[in-house]
């Protein structure tokens, strides 16, 4: 059974930073593209970035570009998101995703983590 288990959410003050990991177990980590998304109250669940399975590629929404960071460690079955600079409008429940490609795991991921919140106070 695949879980994906996000971590690291909280309350933080805008220009602030926070770092979300998400732990994979149930399939083969070092073999899948993993991504995040979010998803504000009253709007849609939208993409937030993306990294290949060898950590070589990476894809971010544009609203993040130069803010938000994704890493991973195959030998920790690991995934990372590091947000700084963070604002109100990134408030939002954060999922982690995972998707047998790059391209997959950014449109349509195969498997969700259950989110996290995360909550940037003006």
């Amino acid at each position: 059974q695949v879980q994906l288990v996000e971590s690291g959410g909280g309350l933080v003050q805008a220009g602030g930073s926070l770092r979300l990991s998400c732990a994979a177990s149930g399939l083969p980590f070092n073999s899948y593209a993993m991504g995040w998304f979010r998803q504000a109250p009253g709007k849609e669940r939208e993409f937030v970035a993306a990294i290949s399975w060898s950590g070589i590629r990476t894809s971010y929404a544009d609203s993040v570009k130069g803010r938000f960071t994704i890493s991973r460690d195959n030998a920790k079955n690991t995934e990372y998101l590091q947000m700084n600079s963070l604002k109100p409008e990134d408030t939002a429940v954060y999922y982690c995703a995972a998707g047998n490609t790059i391209v997959v795991v950014t449109t349509t991921p195969h498997y969700w983590g259950q989110g996290t919140q995360v909550t940037v106070s003006s």
